[in-house]
């Protein structure tokens, strides 16, 4: 029987960092180099193949371990139609509520409104709903979960518990987010990297990376990639966060993923 060494897991860990980093800083470093708005030709080109760094390197990990014929690694919660797929929409709706319980929190601490008006108009502006939920569930989930969850997540369980293990994916992933402060059009640049706003994006990224990792546990790569979909919907929709509302984003994210991974903790977890 082949069993996969610890050499084997690090060496298929390091291969996911260095291929979704290249891909990803290479790309989005040449849409800054090119210096037009995100969305705007050529520039658009190299922004949105960025997004995708890390399904790409969760690609590169399966083809070498298929040559390599290593095993799945412990932790990986397989891709099958089962119960645990009733997870995914009640963790919908959570990553959800997480996002509009803060906003309600930040009108009632004195900070902006609720108001869905920019949400209506982002949808006006790219052509309606349809086209509004396919671009949110591509540009994030879809091209950044079967990497960051799928592939990263059960390799760093195998040494690390999962809270470590959510901390450390989370500052991998605010690493990777940065080169989008410097292209023209995206929410980062608005934000500003050396601003109140620009930190507070940073950190949001640590209890996404717990919500989304508790999600993976629960219902693998598709409960990840719908957790990720709700919390960048909603905040699309509500427009640029003012810094309350980020800051009560983080706080609720936090409180709700450590009282999730408090009361649920699998079997295999580390």
């Amino acid at each position: 029987m082949i069993t996969e060494t610890p050499v084997r897991r690090k060496s298929g860990l390091a291969l996911f960092w260095a291929v979704t980093f290249t891909w990803t800083w290479a790309l989005w470093g040449t849409a800054i180099a090119l210096g037009g708005p995100a969305m705007t030709s050529p520039t658009v080109i190299p922004y949105l193949l960025g997004g995708f760094g890390p399904v790409v390197g969760a690609i590169a990990v399966r083809l070498r371990r298929g040559r390599r014929h290593d095993l799945v690694p412990t932790h990986t919660v397989r891709l099958r139609l089962s119960a645990r797929l009733l997870w995914v929409v009640p963790l919908l709706v959570l990553a959800v509520g997480t996002v509009v319980a803060a906003a309600l929190l930040a009108q009632a601490a004195g900070g902006p409104a609720f108001d869905l008006e920019s949400g209506r108009s982002l949808i006006a502006t790219v052509g309606g709903v349809a086209p509004f939920i396919v671009s949110m569930l591509i540009g994030g989930p879809l091209a950044e979960e079967p990497g960051w969850r799928g592939t990263a997540y059960p390799r760093l369980l195998e040494s690390m518990g999962r809270v470590q293990a959510g901390l450390l994916l989370g500052a991998a992933w605010a690493v990777w987010h940065l080169p989008l402060f410097f292209i023209p059009g995206t929410i980062q640049n608005v934000m500003g990297l050396v601003s109140l706003s620009g930190l507070l994006f940073t950190l949001s990224v640590f209890p996404m990376a717990l919500l989304t990792g508790y999600a993976y546990e629960r219902a693998g790569v598709v409960a990840a990639i719908a957790v990720h979909f709700g919390v960048n919907t909603s905040v699309a929709l509500l427009g640029t966060p003012s810094p309350v509302t980020q800051a009560f984003t983080i706080a609720v994210q936090v409180f709700v993923a450590t009282v999730l991974l408090a009361l649920h903790r699998p079997a295999r977890s580390s």
